[in-house]
């Protein structure tokens, strides 16, 4: 991976978590944290995994970001000096479900000892 990408992947970050943390609503006691970015190596498109807690409202959380795509594109058009900005695709971390159902496994695992 270039230099260049890997900053632009970084200021993706930073960007679109500002977003979330102040220009997109989600449901009640839901946490949505963009963990990684992976932009394209021609700049065109840019895969934005997304860690949903509690797991289970990741659907509604990605189907949301994906109704508001258009407004959170626009606004890092707007906010990025850099062209093109690559266009938005939402992807849903597998890593954290991942981590989630192990902590999930150990924690019934402490359970039954006890």
């Amino acid at each position: 991976m270039t230099e260049r990408l890997s900053k632009v992947n970084r200021l993706l970050q930073k960007e679109i978590s500002t977003l979330f943390l102040h220009d997109v609503e989600f449901p009640k006691n839901v946490l949505a944290t963009v963990t990684r970015v992976e932009t394209t190596p021609n700049f065109q498109q840019a895969r934005v995994f997304v860690s949903v807690f509690p797991q289970e409202h990741s659907d509604g959380v990605i189907s949301l970001l994906s109704r508001r795509v258009f407004f959170i594109q626009q606004t890092l058009n707007k906010r990025l000096k850099m062209r093109p900005v690559p266009r938005i695709e939402w992807t849903r971390e597998a890593k954290t479900a991942e981590a989630q159902r192990i902590e999930e496994l150990l924690e019934r695992a402490k359970h039954d000892i006890e």
